[in-house]
C-alpha cells in the first residue's frame, strides 16, 4: 500500500509543477521517464518553500518556514511524511542520495526572503548559491544517477546554468519584486537609478552563467540532455527579448515569452538535439 501512497504523493508533485509553470511542466516532460517523476519532486518542495516567504502575508511566514524546514528533515529522516509534496521529496533525496547541504543552504535562503530586502554582493552571491546553484545541483544527483565522477565533472556547470535561470528571473520579475515584495536581489539595486549601462553589467553577468551552463548541457547523460536544453532554450530566449527590450520597458513591464513561440522553441530544439546541432 506504501507504493501507491508514494504515486498519489508524486503525483500531486506534478499537479503543482503543471499549475505553477506550463515552461518548466514541459521540459521536464521531455526528460527520460525515469526522471520525470523526480523531478517534479523536487520542484514541488521548491515550490512550496518559495510560496511560503512570496505569498502567504496574512499569516506568520517565520513560523511556517520553521516547521516547513522541521517537517522537510523529519520526512527525510524517516523516510515518510503525511504531506505529499514532502513524501515525495523525501523518496527522491534518499533514493539518489542528495546531500543534506545542499537541501540546508536552500532552505537558508528562504531565510534570507523573510527579512532581507536589499542585498550587497556577498549575501547576493549566498542567495544565488542557495536559491538557484544547490538546486540545479539536486537535479544533476538525478541525472547521473550515482555516477559520483560525472557529479563532480558537472558540478560547476550546473550551477552556473541555475544560477542563469534565477537571474533571468529576477531582471523578468523586476516591478513585483521591488513594489509588491519590497526586494532588490541584485546588488546596490534601485529602481529609480536601474538604466541602460546597469542593465548591460547584468547581462554580461548571466551570459558567462549561460556559456558555463550550455557546455554542461552537452556533457549532460543522453537521458536527460534534451529536457534540460529545452529550458535552457526557453530561458535564453527571454534573455535575448529582455536584452533587446528598453530598461525602462524592463522595469514597468514583466517580459514573457508568448505559449505559440514556446512550442515553435520546443520543435527548434526538437530539431537540434535529434540531428546533434546543439552548440
Amino acid at each position: 500500500m506504501k507504493d501507491l501512497y508514494s504515486d498519489v504523493c508524486y503525483k500531486c508533485s506534478k499537479l503543482v509543477t503543471c499549475n505553477y509553470s506550463t515552461s518548466f511542466s514541459l521540459g521536464v516532460s521531455l526528460l527520460h521517464k525515469d526522471f520525470i517523476m523526480p523531478i517534479h519532486a523536487i520542484y514541488g518542495f521548491v515550490r512550496f518553500a518559495d510560496e511560503i516567504v512570496d505569498t502567504f502575508h496574512t499569516h506568520n511566514k517565520e513560523e511556517l518556514l520553521k516547521r516547513f524546514i522541521k517537517d522537510t528533515h523529519d520526512a527525510i529522516s524517516e523516510k515518510i511524511s503525511l504531506n505529499p509534496i514532502l513524501h515525495s521529496f523525501q523518496d527522491t533525496v534518499n533514493k539518489y542520495n542528495i546531500d543534506m547541504e545542499l537541501i540546508d543552504t536552500f532552505l537558508r535562503s528562504m531565510e534570507m526572503d523573510l527579512d532581507k530586502s536589499k542585498h550587497s554582493q556577498a549575501t547576493y552571491e549566498d542567495y544565488i548559491l542557495g536559491s538557484a546553484e544547490v538546486v540545479g545541483l539536486m537535479c544533476l544527483k538525478i541525472f547521473v544517477e550515482g555516477n559520483q565522477k560525472q557529479y563532480d565533472e558537472l558540478r560547476h556547470d550546473a550551477m552556473k546554468l541555475g544560477s542563469a535561470f534565477q537571474k533571468i528571473n529576477f531582471l523578468r520579475d523586476l516591478k513585483a519584486d521591488y513594489h509588491i515584495l519590497g526586494r532588490a536581489y541584485f546588488p546596490g539595486f534601485e529602481l529609480e537609478k536601474f538604466n541602460a549601462e546597469t542593465k548591460r553589467e547584468i547581462e554580461k553577468d548571466i551570459q558567462k552563467d549561460f556559456d558555463a551552463g550550455l557546455r554542461g548541457i552537452k556533457n549532460l547523460p543522453k537521458k536527460a540532455r534534451f529536457g534540460v536544453y529545452l529550458a535552457y532554450i526557453y530561458y535564453y530566449s527571454l534573455f535575448n527579448k529582455i536584452q533587446n527590450t528598453p530598461a525602462e520597458k524592463v522595469i514597468s513591464t514583466r517580459i514573457r515569452i508568448p505559449d505559440s513561440k514556446k512550442y515553435l522553441l520546443f520543435v527548434r530544439s526538437y530539431l537540434k538535439h535529434s540531428f546533434n546541432l546543439i552548440k
